[in-house]
């Protein structure tokens, strides 16, 4: 009988904690209006991508009330390399206007109320109030979707369903760390068309390796 997904995950966690240790997001930030901003940019983008855009950004616009003044038009000169450039120009402006006009210019903490936020969706309040604030969630991204179910940690066929069903089996002191093991593992290991599955700890308990195997055999 195979081991259930929390005897899984009792498992994955301290090796992929030894491997890579205390890591946090790739995106640059300094305050957590830049975390907030390189986030929405982040969404359907390369971390690298939206690193090399946000100093020129960041410096034309310092802060929430910089960006509230500006246009989307003006936006969109700064970031027109990224992708969806024009919807996310608009999307920002509308968030600094709403982080000033709503909470007095200071991004809310709690991922229920950046939520609330244009351009911030679920995945993205729960990364964001986990790296500034620790809170004890987890953000399901296209990596963190793909590794936890090959790996059988949850069958889930929405992000939210399986952060659901990571947030049962994964101790709440790990699951914003966990985040970025995962993360880490499934953007430069487990690969969404090459998977390294030759150098892998985990092939006696992953179900897509397994399945691969079996289909190779027969």
């Amino acid at each position: 009988m195979g081991l259930s997904p929390a005897e899984k995950i009792a498992r994955i966690l301290p090796s992929l904690e030894a491997k890579y240790g205390a890591v946090t997001t790739e995106l640059n930030y300094e305050t957590p209006y830049q975390l907030a901003v390189a986030v929405v940019l982040s969404a359907q983008c390369t971390d690298v991508r939206v690193n090399q855009t946000t100093p020129i950004f960041f410096e034309r616009f310092p802060n929430f009330e910089a960006l509230a003044k500006a246009t989307p038009e003006e936006v969109y000169s700064y970031i027109k390399n990224i992708s969806y450039p024009n919807s996310k120009a608009h999307r920002l402006v509308e968030l600094a206007r709403a982080v000033i006009e709503r909470y007095g210019g200071e991004l809310p903490q709690t991922p229920e109320e950046l939520q609330k936020l244009p351009g911030i969706g679920r995945k993205s309040a729960n990364v964001i109030a986990s790296v500034l604030w620790e809170a004890q969630v987890i953000a399901v991204d296209t990596h963190v979707f793909r590794v936890s179910r090959r790996l059988g940690l949850a069958s889930g066929n929405t992000p939210e369903k399986v952060e659901a069903e990571l947030t049962r089996i994964i101790p709440p002191t790990y699951l914003g760390r966990a985040h970025h093991w995962l993360i880490l593992f499934g953007r430069y290991h487990c690969t969404a068309r090459k998977p390294a599955c030759s150098e892998c700890l985990f092939t006696d308990i992953c179900e897509y390796y397994q399945q691969r195997s079996s289909q190779v055999q027969s």
